[in-house]
């Protein structure tokens, strides 16, 4: 049983990949702001989870598996953010000029997110996402569903981050 260094410690998150959901506890230094630890350049090759609930959607039917103690490869990942109701502070400035919310539905796997990304007000989403050149693009306000997972609901974060080069992004009518 692994037991968190008093430097450590262990934050309840979820993770989407192609073809699996994590919910687990990440590992991480004390320091740490989880939400955007992913941006940072001492992320890890591999995240340690720790109480891992794996929902995998590569077998015909979906299967569940638990492991008390899980690594992922970080480039895996497509989005990721803090199990609800935990919330670090945003990361932007509401007072930015020349901002605006560009409302969008990001489509990881089989998971639906309804949400916002801030972009400039002097370009289109197209724009937007196709010259900012980042690894990780945050999402705002979002409203996450499974259609294939009727019973999780759905699941209110405040941000969430996502792997801009992997995802669909979609405009409302």
């Amino acid at each position: 049983m692994f037991t968190l260094p008093t430097d450590e410690k262990a934050t309840g998150v979820m993770i989407y990949t192609h073809n699996m959901f994590i919910r687990g506890k990440a590992v991480t230094k004390q320091s740490s702001r989880v939400s955007v630890w992913l941006r940072n350049e001492s992320a890890p090759d591999y995240i340690h989870l720790l109480m891992a609930q794996v929902t995998n959607f590569s077998c015909r039917e979906t299967r569940k598996l638990s492991y008390p103690e899980m690594y992922l490869p970080t480039g895996q990942i497509i989005g990721f953010h803090l199990t609800p109701p935990a919330r670090d502070p945003l990361d932007y400035d509401e007072t930015e000029k020349n901002r605006r919310m560009q409302p969008v539905t990001v489509l990881i796997g089989t998971f639906i997110f309804n949400g916002a990304i801030r972009i400039s007000a002097q370009v289109d989403l197209g724009t937007s996402i196709t010259s900012a050149h980042t690894i990780w693009m945050s999402i705002y306000n979002v409203r996450v569903s499974n259609p294939q997972l009727e019973q999780m609901g759905e699941i209110q974060v405040p941000m969430l981050l996502v792997r801009p080069e992997q995802v669909g992004f979609g405009l409302g009518i």
